[in-house]
């Protein structure tokens, strides 16, 4: 990242509120670093828990201006659209089930949208958040961040340009082990066990739809049809916590998607090996430097990030000289520069860098709710192939 094309365009920093994310959150520190990390936005205040003081006591431990340290989302709309200086883009890492109106809301205020996965717990809101985005010219990201790694990156583009061949097989799998235990008794009202909530899911939309999206994102192509198996596999759990999902594509190649958090004794295991007629690609966010290359006849490569060879896209997304690690928060700052320039953009009548507009948009997460609706639909019918593809 070099440069500041935000700052060029407008001659300030884009001024972001956010909503969620408070006292207790991980992902919320992670969302306001990564705003912050390449000063394309000052984060300049929003609503930070449902309890108000909560929330006002929280922005005020941020530095916020205490008139933007905001009780509720009411508060802060109705504030931040009548200043001068109102925020330009919201971020929303509020419970699922807020996706949707709070989107709806801000979308109709005039501002762009950055979005936490899933993008809503219903299909039909889903359709509609892409209607509205289409009609407003607004720029929406939803935070499939494991896309902006650099070697991510990379093989998207290799995949694009034809280094593999055309698709034949693709795999991902994101196994984790927080619910290898039964948490739930412990705390039975916790949202994301709550499918009124979460969404149809559990599982499907924390970290499903984080592989589907990463898999499409790589591959460019999107399943026609799939075979789901969705369940809890901890004896007596009623939520699920395990999808097992067959994907057949248009051209013939067929897919496998893993998804669980009751895996005792892993750690985050997020990986995807993808194949086409002359060769494969393999990656694991644990080792995200590297990106390995399996050459039909050839010796096996790995490629590097920050190394030589990369395509425009990877070292666009590489921070530091090669050597250094990079990751989590990288990504996910590699996200928020890049919807900064399609915002600053839009802001300024210009034209966005093309790199700049490869980050996930609100048709992405739409196509996460056809998938989770058909995923589900499947494996309730006994593992019937479902059509999961998205139309508007």
């Amino acid at each position: 990242m070099t440069g500041n094309p935000v700052i060029e365009k407008l001659g300030r920093r884009l001024r972001l509120g956010v909503l969620g994310g408070g006292p207790g959150s991980i992902i919320g520190e992670v969302h306001r670093t990564a705003a912050r990390l390449d000063d394309r936005y000052e984060v300049v205040g929003g609503v930070l828990s449902s309890n108000p003081e909560r929330s006002r006591a929280a922005g005020r431990a941020l530095g916020w201006a205490p008139e933007r340290a905001y009780g509720d989302v009411g508060a802060m709309l109705a504030a931040e659209t009548a200043r001068s200086d109102g925020v330009d883009v919201v971020a929303i890492m509020t419970p699922n089930e807020s996706h949707y109106p709070l989107a709806c809301r801000w979308l109709d205020a005039g501002r762009d949208v950055i979005c936490d996965k899933p993008l809503t717990t219903r299909l039909e809101d889903a359709r509609d958040l892409v209607a509205r985005v289409r009609a407003s010219g607004l720029v929406f990201c939803t935070t499939y961040n494991y896309s902006a790694y650099p070697m991510v990156r990379q093989a998207r583009a290799m995949v694009a340009d034809g280094d593999l061949g055309e698709l034949r097989l693709a795999q991902v799998e994101y196994i984790q082990p927080q619910l290898a235990v039964r948490p739930d008794l412990e705390n039975p009202d916790y949202w994301r066990f709550d499918a009124a909530r979460s969404g149809p899911s559990a599982i499907l939309a924390d970290i499903g739809t984080h592989a589907w999206h990463l898999l499409h994102a790589v591959t460019g192509a999107e399943p026609r049809e799939v075979c789901a198996d969705v369940g809890p596999v901890v004896p007596g759990r009623k939520f699920d916590d395990t999808a097992g999902v067959l994907l057949r594509y248009a051209n013939g190649a067929r897919g496998m998607l893993w998804v669980t958090q009751a895996a005792a004794g892993a750690e985050h295991g997020l990986k995807f090996r993808v194949h086409g007629a002359e060769g494969g690609l393999e990656w694991r966010q644990e080792e995200p430097t590297w990106l390995t290359h399996l050459r039909l006849g050839q010796p096996r490569r790995k490629l590097s990030r920050g190394g030589p060879g990369l395509k425009p896209a990877a070292e666009r997304a590489c921070r530091i000289a090669i050597g250094h690690p990079e990751g989590f928060h990288e990504a996910f700052a590699n996200l928020y520069s890049d919807v900064a320039e399609a915002v600053a953009a839009r802001l300024a009548g210009t034209r966005a860098d093309p790199l700049s507009l490869d980050f996930p948009t609100v048709e992405d997460g739409a196509r996460g709710m056809a998938f989770t609706a058909a995923a589900k639909a499947s494996s309730e019918a006994g593992g019937a192939w479902t059509d999961c593809t998205f139309s508007p």
